[in-house]
């Protein structure tokens, strides 16, 4: 079976617009897909647009602006997309902490809900727009960037690890759910994705940058970057991975195994 997705697939991704989100993108379009970067940010979004335009001249590639954090929106960038692209064959969720790691006796207990809310509720509410067309449609894969967070207990990535601890596990239930109708959902894992936005917000402070250098140690096969993940998703995407549902995948250069 062949390991690269088909041409013309209708792919939809939300943090589309930087690091494993845009990199997804540009190698979706490189293999013949229509993509649809999702973003809350209308000058990232075009000038993400354009990266990818840059790198795949031809590539039918558009933006949409939404904040998925509210479940209206993400009902109604999913009819957006499926309206611009005609369905939706691909859907691809990676948002991220907008803030450091922090240890917990350091977070006001007002942030609490704000920053599990961030991480967790734009993919989720985005996955779940998205299951009834494909259901319907009785096909699509669902692919969704987490974190070895959700897996392994990690000194200030308490807020972090409950929030992608729920996204694995409501992936997990959900692929149950959806493999009847042809649906397949999976999850990447990731611990530290080198050349990223996440990465220069980890190294900006200095409890978040001793740990991301003391990990960065352990990844003896080499620092992840968004190309691996990108190319992890465009397989999970592909014929070759018709079979496989409900996997939470590490990739994380062996910094740990789980």
């Amino acid at each position: 079976m062949d390991a690269l997705p088909k041409p013309g697939l209708r792919v939809v991704i939300l943090g589309g617009t930087a690091g494993v989100g845009l990199e997804t993108g540009a190698q979706f379009a490189q293999h013949g897909a229509r993509v649809l970067l999702l973003g809350r940010n209308n000058e990232r979004g075009v000038a993400a647009r354009e990266a990818v335009r840059a790198r795949v001249p031809d590539a039918e590639v558009y933006f949409l602006s939404a904040d998925t954090l509210d479940p209206a929106e993400a009902t109604g960038a999913e009819e957006r997309c499926r309206e611009r692209l005609g369905g939706i064959d691909v859907l691809v969720t990676t948002v991220g902490p907008s803030a450091p790691p922090r240890l917990v006796h350091t977070i006001a207990i007002e942030d609490v809900a704000p920053r599990i809310e961030e991480i967790l509720l734009p993919a989720v509410h985005m996955i779940h727009a998205t299951l009834p067309a494909m259901r319907a449609q009785r096909s699509g894969s669902i692919i969704a960037v987490a974190s070895d967070a959700a897996k392994l207990a990690t000194p200030g990535e308490t807020l972090v690890g409950a929030a992608m601890a729920a996204i694995v596990m409501y992936c997990k239930a959900a692929a149950l759910e959806a493999k009847r109708e042809g649906v397949r959902i999976n999850i990447l894992t990731p611990s530290l994705i080198g050349n990223t936005p996440g990465a220069a917000l980890i190294a900006g402070e200095p409890f978040s940058n001793k740990m991301f250098e003391k990990a960065a140690s352990l990844a003896h096969l080499g620092l992840v970057h968004s190309e691996d993940l990108a190319a992890m998703t465009l397989y999970l995407a592909s014929p070759a991975a018709a079979r496989i549902t409900g996997q939470a995948i590490s990739i994380n250069g062996g910094i740990s195994i789980a």
